[in-house]
């Protein structure tokens, strides 16, 4: 079996988008890749990171170099459901109107729903984002709205805590990723950002990267077809398996965490959804990398992103989740026996 000659094609497309995208943002190619996945695995994203760190930056280069029409929200306090679908004001004569807001506004050619410090908005907000996300579609007016190529990105500020709103646990299984944007370490990469005034105007950069580099409105059947031509074997779908039952009961593969009573850790495992996620993500990885199977090593490559936010803890150690959710993805890929 080998792949479609058209996904060949769009395989080109795929990594030269990546490029791109990596020249406006440098230093961050792990998180640049794993968005290029999700983009062509149809997942959505959430991005957290410190403050300053180019997390903006590289979802709006994204946004343009996909093409179709873009969305950005603000998550503010005082921002409500209403807000997202319907925009009231008084016109030059005096007279009430009410347009579409953010979400219908642009109808079906909606690419991109950028939804900025998605947790300052409050959870009535997030809810009807959970629905536009799952279904692609929003009641409203008597009627409903389709945006059938949407992908939401959103990014979350992991270090203000006043006023913000966690997201709820059926939030977060919507987005297939849920990816950690540090700041780069390299001090080559650093001593670029800070003292190469190309780095210091990020509208300019934006501009620099190709727009709509890809016919955007294919993406969903391209996806689709990513998925029925990478095959994976009966070894593979026993190591998934294994890795989604450890995450629902760690001390049956011999897990321990310090500190942690391992009876009383985990309250939930990954979902079906979860799991189904990683799949899905972990076949364009071997697509990327030109292959029409997959192996291990896709898999462990998105793993830690799709896992890690969907493992819930029990009420005394979710204080924890930062410290123990990456600890324990560590030891799941540590301690399943890969094929």
């Amino acid at each position: 079996m080998t792949i479609d000659h058209r996904l060949e094609d769009w395989r080109g497309i795929a990594l030269n988008l990546e490029r791109e995208v990596a020249r406006a943002v440098i230093g961050q190619a792990q998180t640049i890749r794993l968005i290029n996945v999700a983009t062509f695995a149809r997942g959505h994203v959430l991005l957290e990171g410190d403050v300053g760190v180019g997390k903006t930056t590289v979802l709006r280069a994204f946004a343009r170099a996909i093409g179709g029409d873009f969305e950005r929200v603000e998550g503010t306090v005082d921002l409500m459901p209403g807000d997202m679908i319907y925009h009231t004001y008084v016109d030059a004569d005096g007279k009430p109107r009410i347009d579409p807001g953010p979400l219908l506004r642009h109808g079906e050619r909606l690419t991109t729903f950028f939804f900025n410090e998605i947790n300052r908005a409050r959870p009535q907000v997030q809810s009807l984002l959970l629905r536009a996300m799952a279904e692609r579609t929003v009641s409203a007016f008597n009627r409903e709205f389709r945006f059938p190529h949407m992908t939401v990105f959103a990014d979350r500020n992991k270090v203000e805590k006043e006023e913000t709103f966690e997201l709820a646990s059926a939030a977060r299984d919507r987005f297939m990723f849920e990816l950690n944007m540090s700041k780069p370490t390299d001090r080559g990469i650093r001593r670029s950002l800070v003292f190469d005034t190309a780095y210091h105007d990020a509208d300019l950069l934006i501009e620099q990267v190709p727009a709509a580099m890809l016919p955007w409105d294919q993406l969903n059947a391209v996806g689709a077809l990513i998925q029925r031509q990478v095959h994976s074997s009966e070894t593979i779908e026993r190591y998934v398996l294994d890795l989604w039952e450890a995450s629902e009961d760690p001390q049956r593969f011999g897990i321990t965490l310090s500190g942690v009573d391992m009876q009383r850790l985990v309250l939930a495992g990954a979902s079906p959804r979860g799991m189904s996620a990683l799949m899905r993500a972990a076949r364009v990885v071997a697509w990327m990398e030109g292959r029409d199977h997959l192996r291990p090593d896709d898999v462990l490559a998105v793993l830690p992103s799709v896992l890690g936010h969907r493992v819930f803890f029990t009420p005394i150690y979710e204080l924890r989740r930062a410290e123990l959710a990456p600890a324990l993805v560590r030891q799941i890929i540590d301690r399943v026996a890969a094929p």
